[in-house]
C-alpha cells in the first residue's frame, strides 16, 4: 500500500506530454480492466469504455476538446461513455447476465429488478444518463489509480464538447454519451510546466473528519 501511495503522490495532471513514447498495449489493457472492475451502482455497468488508439481520430477529436494537446500527444485516449437511459432492456441484461454467472436465481435478486424495472425507466432520460455518468466518474477514479501504479501519464478532461466527440465516434447511434476523457501518454519533462512543481492537497486534518 505504501508503493501505490508513493506512485499517487508521483502522478499529477499531465499538460504536456511526449509524443514520440508509446504506452504498450499490455498497460492499456490492464488500466482498462482495472475500469471494467470498479464498482457501480447496483452492479449495472452503465457506461462503455471507448479506447482510441487512432491518430487519425485523435486528430478529429482534438478540436472537439478544444485544442488540448494530450489528445494527441498522448498515445491513447479513453472516452468513458454512459448510457444514455436505463431502459428495461439493459436492466434485464445486467441482471441476466448476474445469474447466468453465477448459476442462480435468488428471489431478493429478482425482487430488487422489479424495484429498478418500477423505478429507473420513469425518471426519465437526462435524469438516468446523469446517474450513469456518475458510475463512469468511478470506472475513471479507478483508472487513474490503475495507470498511477502502471507509472503511465494521464489527463482527465470535463473540457471537451460531448456531442462533437459522440458524432466523431459515432455513440449516438449507440445509446452512449461521453461523459468524461482520460489521455494515456508519457510527461514531456522539457516541456510540461506542472512536472517539477510540488502536488498540493489539503491536509489529512483539515480533509478528513473521523467520526469514532
Amino acid at each position: 500500500m505504501t508503493e501505490l501511495l508513493k506512485k499517487l503522490q508521483w502522478r499529477y495532471a499531465t499538460k504536456k506530454m511526449d509524443s514520440a513514447k508509446v504506452v504498450s498495449e499490455e498497460k492499456v489493457d490492464r488500466i482498462v480492466e482495472a475500469a471494467r472492475l470498479a464498482a457501480t451502482s447496483s452492479g449495472l455497468q452503465p457506461y462503455e469504455i471507448i479506447v482510441v488508439k487512432s491518430q487519425a481520430v485523435r486528430e478529429q477529436m482534438k478540436p472537439k476538446a478544444f485544442g488540448q494537446s494530450q489528445i494527441t500527444d498522448g498515445s491513447h485516449v479513453l472516452v468513458f461513455a454512459a448510457w444514455d437511459d436505463y431502459t428495461p432492456e439493459r436492466i434485464n441484461m445486467m441482471f441476466d447476465l448476474h445469474n447466468t454467472e453465477r448459476n442462480s436465481k435468488d428471489e431478493g435478486w429478482e425482487n430488487y429488478r422489479k424495484m429498478l424495472l418500477g423505478s429507473y425507466p420513469t425518471r426519465g432520460a437526462e435524469v438516468n444518463f446523469q446517474h450513469a455518468a456518475k458510475q463512469a466518474y468511478i470506472g475513471l477514479g479507478t483508472a487513474l489509480i490503475a495507470a498511477a501504479f502502471e507509472e503511465v501519464d494521464a489527463t482527465p478532461m470535463e473540457g471537451f464538447d460531448p456531442a462533437g466527440i459522440d458524432e466523431v465516434l459515432g455513440l449516438k447511434a449507440r445509446g452512449l454519451r461521453s461523459a468524461v476523457i482520460l489521455a494515456l501518454g508519457y510527461r514531456d519533462t522539457a516541456q510540461d510546466w506542472l512536472v517539477n512543481l510540488k502536488k498540493v492537497r489539503r491536509s489529512g486534518k483539515e480533509f478528513v473528519t473521523k467520526v469514532e
